[in-house]
Parts: C-alpha cells; structure tokens; sequence
C-alpha cells in the first residue's frame, strides 16, 4: 500500500515563492475549500506532476511555473511503501528530478526517462491512467473508467490486478520471438553464405586434384620427351667420340710432318748455298783465266778440272735438291693432312662437348621434373591446409544446424508462452475470475446511493445494465448525476480490489467538485455514507466551493484564498 504522507509547492501555478504544505494522514476527512481561482485543486496537478511528470489538468508543462516568478518551480511528495521511506522531488526552471530512498537520494546518472519508467513499474507500481482511476473523480480533466477506450480500461484493471506483468512478459516474449526469428533468419543466411563456402572449397580442392593430375601428366610426358632427347643425344655423343677416335689416328699418323719440314727447309737452306757456292765458283773458273786478286794466270787444266768439279758437284745437288723438293712436297701434304684432322677433331671435340652439356643439361632437367613430379603426387596425397579448411567450414556448419535447431525449439516454446500471455491467455483466466467480485462490488455501492440497477461488465469490460424499468440498458443513457454514482462505484470497486490485492492500493481518494454539479440534486446524505464506508482505509479530500450543507461533516477544512495576486493556504 502507498500512503500519501506530506505534498508541498511552490512557484507553482499561482502559488507564490513560499512553500504550500499539506499532511494527507492528518485526518480522515477534509474539506479544500475557496473561490474559483483560488488554487484549492493545485493539489491534483502538483501530485501527479511530482509523480509522472505531466499535470492532472489540460496544461502544459511550461504554464506550471508561476508566471510572475518565472522560475524555481518545486514539488516535493513524501510516501511510504511498506517500511520505506520514499521522497520525490521535481521542478522546472531548473530542471529537478530527484528520488530519495530512507533519506538517500538515488543514483542521478541514468537517464530521467530511465528513473520515471522504474518509479511507476518498480515502485509505484502504476500509471498515470491506473493512478488516477483510484485516486481522483470528478475532476473537468478527469475520465471516467467508463469513458476509456477499451484497451485503456484493460490497463486499469490488469494494474489493479497485478497482472499487467503478464502484458510486459508478452512484449517482451514477442520481442523474444522477434530477435529469435531474426536471430534464425541471420542463421539461414550464413548457413547459406557457408553452405556456397563449403561447395567453393571442394570445387576448390577437386580442382586442385584435377590440375595436379593434369600438371603430372604433362610432366611425365614432357620427361618422356627429353629421355628419348637424351637417348638420341647419346646415340649422337657415342657416333662423335667413334669418328673423333679415327680421326684422332689420323692424327697420330700424320703428327710430327711440321718438324720434319723444318729439318728439310734447313737441309734445303744448306743446299741452296751450297749451289750458291759451286754456282759461283764454275762462273769463277769459266769466265776468269787470270786472277782478277793476284793477276797471275789459272793454270787451264786446274781451271778445267775445276769446271768439270764444279758441274758435276752442281748436277749432284740439283739431283739432291729435287729429291729434297720431292720429300718437302710430301711433308707438306702430311702437315695438311695433319692440320685437316686436327680441326676437323677440335670440331668434333666441341659438337662432343655441346652434346654432353645438352645431355646434362637434359638430365638436370629431368631430375627436376622428377622432384616436381614427387611433390605434386605428395600434395595430390595430402591437402592438409585445404581440407582442414573444409573440415572446419564442415564443423561450423554443423554448429549452425545446432544453434538453428535451438532457436527453432525455443520459438516454438516462446510462442506458446506468448499465447498464454495474450489476452485471451492466463490474464483472461484471472480477470474472470474477478469478474464476479468486481459486479458484485460495483452493485452494492450503486445501492448504498440508492441506485437500484444491476450493472455489469464483461471480459472487454463493456457494461450491461438491467433495471426495473429498462431491461437494457447502457452508462450513456443515463443522466449526468447518474453517471456520477456510477463512476463513484466504480472507483470505490477499484479501490477495493486494490486493497485486496494490495497490488496498486493507497489512503489518498480526492474527490473534486462532485458536489457542485452531477451531485447537486443527489444529496450528501448517500455521499458521506459512501464516504464513512470507505474512510476506513483512505484519507479522504473533497474539492468544493459550496460547503454551506455539508462543512461539519469534515474532520479538517483546508481554504484557499488569493492574496496579492498569488494563491495561499489560509486555514
């Protein structure tokens, strides 16, 4: 239960800058009384300001503030709840928002939209609609239980009932149910984004097999191609070295002419100057018969024998010199042949080198293919790096089975829970079962005020009304001050199963101005037996400005005067 201890402003509406204090428990009963204008309903816009932020009237929040002052508007509400001590505080110009627990005031770090929304559900446990349907009637700016919408009216009683829970639990199952189905929707597309994945990694692979199959193939039939290269090269290499070998015969035949030639052309140098000499001396002895030296005379048979010496020496060395001619002759050829053999054996030499440094070269080749070859075939056998890859995008897929197997299961199970939240679900069940309660309620206080119809709601909380008179009937058929007994049923009904259930109950009912109209012809003898049955648990404050009928039936009278302008508690 909330009771309302102590309520106090200033700087608001046409209160001035000294506080305005009321003690709600002082007395049972009391009477606001003044003039229009006067200020005696502040009481309604400071208390649900204070506690909702927004006036009990049709104004805004800036027309709050004193309009001379312009500033330092405060409202301060102090209540208990159990053995708590609680204290709101809330102004404007400067903004306040304040909560104290026991005397501390609570943490101011959290948004202000944050603090209100945890009063009402955490704290108050209520509204502003649920508030003032329990707590307020008869007010311009108020509507009645029976003017709500219907959803409106749902609201009411599942706070009344404590089960508005049921609804945040349904919001929040369907917001449950949202993210799971976006969470499955997310799991769909990266089972298919890795689904793509895991067919790209396999096409990858075979891939990979192919090209590596196709790769060694190509390379074993290059291989084969050198071999058979090199095998020819061979084959070439053995007929060179056999050619090279007779060549090399040859060579040995015909080795050693150039030095035999330069023994002959010696031989023939000492021939011709022998030929030289002998030539000279038969031309001496010829054509000289004195010495052209001594003058003395050549003895002629010396000169004769001198010329046939000297002729017969010359015709042997001519003989010799042609022999020698002869033998040069055939040394040379040999020097040719020789020269001949030898190049055509550096030719040979150098086609045997360039072959073998093909074959080589063809060998390096092959074993290199070879190794290529043992790798690929190796990595043909094992693609570790690439299937492991698979393995795990195989592995994640199996964990995004599990994980949308999951979420599915637990749709299932929030959708369920979602329809026993629904309105039509366990609410329902709770609310009819309060039905009966509620009718029962509601018609006993119409027949305290002496109004004697059978009144009625339904599951959608529409009403049905039987009368002697009428057989059916509804609340907009009826009168204005027939209304009013209505609604006052209704809100005594509501206070009552709020006690009950101790769920939104409180000691605060302000009754504003229902004796100055739909009342006027009702009488106050019903109101204040009305009033003396439900005193029992409330403080009760009654708006009016016509108290001359009624005044002494109040335990407290509270009157508002406007002084100077502003309004002001007077007595």
């Amino acid at each position: 239960m909330i009771l309302f201890k102590q309520i106090r402003w200033r700087n608001f509406l046409s209160t001035g800058n000294h506080f305005t204090e009321i003690d709600l428990t002082k007395s049972k009963t009391s009477l606001i009384i003044g003039t229009n204008g006067a200020g005696k309903s502040t009481i309604l816009d400071a208390l649900t300001f204070s506690l909702f932020n927004k006036p009990f009237r049709k104004i805004t929040k800036g027309q709050l503030v004193n309009s001379v002052n312009e500033k330092e508007c405060l409202v301060e509400v102090e209540f208990d709840i159990g053995k708590i001590e609680w204290k709101i505080v809330r102004g404007i110009k400067p903004n306040v928002f304040e909560i104290y627990k026991d005397g501390n005031v609570l943490d101011q770090n959290s948004a202000a939209n944050d603090q209100q929304k945890w009063l009402e559900e955490q704290v108050l446990k209520l509204n502003y609609k649920s508030f003032t349907q329990i707590v307020v009637l008869g007010s311009a700016s108020f509507v009645p239980f029976m003017q709500l919408s219907a959803p409106v009216r749902r609201e009411v009683i599942e706070d009344l009932l404590d089960i508005k829970i049921f609804s945040v639990m349904s919001l929040l199952l369907r917001e449950r149910m949202r993210g799971t189905n976006e969470r499955i929707r997310e799991l769909s597309i990266r089972k298919d984004l890795l689904e793509e994945k895991i067919d790209m990694q396999k096409s990858f692979i075979q891939e990979l097999e192919d090209t590596g199959k196709k790769d060694v193939k190509g390379k074993k039939d290059k291989l084969k191609k050198i071999n058979e290269e090199i095998n020819s090269y061979e084959s070439g290499l053995e007929e060179l070295s056999d050619e090279l070998g007779v060549v090399n015969k040859d060579i040995e035949m015909f080795s050693g002419s150039n030095q035999k030639l330069r023994k002959l052309g010696n031989l023939r140098g000492k021939l011709s100057q022998k030929v030289s000499t002998i030539t000279k001396e038969h031309k001496f002895f010829t054509d000289n018969t004195v010495c052209p030296t001594c003058t003395q005379s050549i003895e002629e048979e010396f000169r004769i024998d001198r010329i046939a010496d000297a002729k017969s020496k010359a015709k042997e060395l001519e003989q010799g010199y042609k022999e020698l001619e002869e033998a040069i002759k055939l040394e040379e050829e040999r020097e040719t042949q020789f020269k001949e053999f030898t190049k055509e054996a550096s030719k040979l030499t150098h086609e045997i080198s360039k072959t073998s440094t093909r074959i080589s070269g063809l060998e390096n080749q092959t074993r290199d293919i070879e190794q290529e070859i043992q790798t690929i075939t190796e990595q043909l056998k094992n693609r570790t790096s690439e299937r492991n890859a698979l393995e795990k995008l195989l592995g994640e897929q199996e964990g995004l089975q599990k994980d949308q197997s999951k979420e599915s299961e637990r749709n299932v199970y929030n959708e369920f829970a979602h329809a026993l939240m629904k309105d039509g679900g366990v609410k329902s069940k709770i609310i009819k079962r309060y039905l009966p309660l509620m009718n029962q309620q509601i018609n006993k206080y119409l027949q305290l005020m002496d109004f004697y119809i059978n009144f009625s709601l339904d599951e959608e909380f529409k009403e049905t009304v039987k009368s002697p008179i009428h057989d059916k009937f509804c609340y907009e058929s009826f009168s204005e001050g027939e209304k009013m007994r209505i609604d006052l049923a209704l809100l005594f009904t509501w206070r009552e199963i709020a006690r009950m259930k101790n769920s939104a109950s409180t000691n605060l009912l302000i009754l504003d101005e229902i004796f100055d109209s739909s009342l006027d012809g009702f009488g106050t003898e019903y109101f204040t037996k009305i009033i003396k049955y439900v005193v029992s648990d409330a403080n009760v404050f009654v708006i009016s400005h016509k108290t001359d009928d009624f005044i002494d039936q109040f335990d407290r009278v509270v009157k508002f005067d406007k002084v100077k302008g502003f309004s002001k508690l007077v007595a």
